[in-house]
């Protein structure tokens, strides 16, 4: 199973007496979503779900896509890593799965997938961690495939 882990892309700052979810991005944080999109619809296979925090800012960042996507309440930032793990079906789902989401979840998710343990791994804003589970001699691993920033594409 292939676990697309997409930070939202560059978001304006909190205002006083508003609210987190409905933060937008910024101009930079468009250009980003495009970017990463683009490079990712070369990657991904036309079976993968798209799942997204309810928060304006990883809405506008999936719509770069142009695929089908599911908002998910489960994901908003306070989420934790088992409620991503869930949304996702991990390790079993059939399909591939790009989740859409925060930090610092989305670090301690890929740290703990990768070495056992939540660590407070930083995912930049707008960059893609590409994730696999596999099985290798009767084992399950996973596997780093890439990671990969908006500022370099």
């Amino acid at each position: 199973m292939d676990l697309i882990l997409w930070r939202h892309a560059e978001a304006e700052l909190l205002r006083e007496g508003g609210s987190d979810l409905e933060r937008c991005l910024t101009r930079k944080g468009e250009r980003q979503a495009a970017r990463m999109a683009e490079w990712l619809n070369r990657r991904l296979a036309a079976s993968t779900r798209v799942l997204v925090s309810p928060a304006q800012r990883t809405r506008a960042t999936a719509a770069a896509l142009g695929r089908e996507l599911r908002i998910l309440p489960g994901l908003a930032p306070e989420a934790g890593v088992a409620d991503l793990l869930a949304a996702a079906r991990w390790p079993g789902s059939s399909e591939p799965v790009l989740i859409v989401g925060h930090q610092p979840t989305l670090g301690l998710l890929a740290a703990e997938l990768l070495t056992g343990s939540p660590q407070p791994w930083a995912v930049k804003k707008g960059a893609v961690w590409w994730l696999r589970s596999r099985q290798r001699e009767g084992q399950q691993e996973v596997v780093l495939q890439a990671v990969q920033g908006p500022d370099f594409l």
